[in-house]
């Protein structure tokens, strides 16, 4: 496989639902680059997530292809290991496991792996580190404020040490300066760790910091712009 193929592509995806027969997407064609940071514009209901969804392999296009370094998603034998193995996920809502402590929220994506108990409980501690989070490990969720409810959501994703993080929304259920912090975070994981960022929002103040912007709009892509 060549190794100058994009990170990410997709090649005149299409996604249609069959109830009422709503085209999310219409060929989409776009590439996204290792180590870059893209954000993905559009208003509710422009196809945006519906495209985060066949990055990541939520969802599979009615039409068209997703590329992996090359290689098709359609291709692959299971979703779930490429899920497991590459792909990080930050939604708007955070989707911990209120019974659980912080640190174990952020273990569960590991129970996929053949790592040891001691070895997840080392790996949570160091991604909650990373997040500024190390002093509340042993919280559950309900002692966690929005915004920090939202950092261990964004370890969580890393635990695997995935080849990409998507977020949808990942601002939209924060107040203005804890966005901003969730932001600081993303760019400190882009440019400290090299880490490729997707995300998707409506929201300039979140694409400003990206490298790259797409825009689209009923279903259909619009020129993107670089910085």
């Amino acid at each position: 496989m060549d190794n100058l193929e994009p990170l990410l592509r997709t090649d005149s995806v299409c996604r249609v639902y069959p109830d009422g027969q709503v085209q999310a997407l219409q060929e989409v064609s776009l590439q996204i680059e290792a180590g870059q940071f893209v954000a993905i514009m559009g208003p509710s209901g422009s196809g945006k997530s519906t495209l985060l969804n066949l990055l990541g392999g939520l969802d599979r296009p009615t039409s068209g292809e997703v590329y992996f370094r090359g290689q098709a998603l359609s291709a692959m034998s299971s979703l779930d290991a490429y899920r497991a193995r590459h792909v990080g996920f930050v939604f708007q809502s955070f989707y911990l496991l209120p019974t659980l402590t912080a640190a174990e929220n952020v273990q569960i994506p590991m129970f996929e792996t053949v790592s040891s108990a001691a070895k997840r409980r080392e790996r949570a501690g160091e991604l909650l580190e990373i997040v500024g989070l190390a002093h509340r490990a042993e919280h559950l969720p309900s002692q966690l404020s929005v915004g920090e409810r939202q950092r261990v959501a964004v370890a969580r994703a890393l635990a695997n040490q995935p080849d990409v993080l998507l977020a949808d929304e990942p601002t939209g259920n924060l107040d203005s300066q804890t966005a901003e912090q969730i932001l600081d975070l993303f760019c400190q994981l882009h440019q400290s760790h090299g880490m490729t960022l997707v995300v998707v929002t409506h929201g300039m103040e979140v694409a400003r910091r990206a490298q790259h912007i797409f825009h689209i709009r009923d279903g259909r892509l619009q020129n993107p712009m670089d910085r």
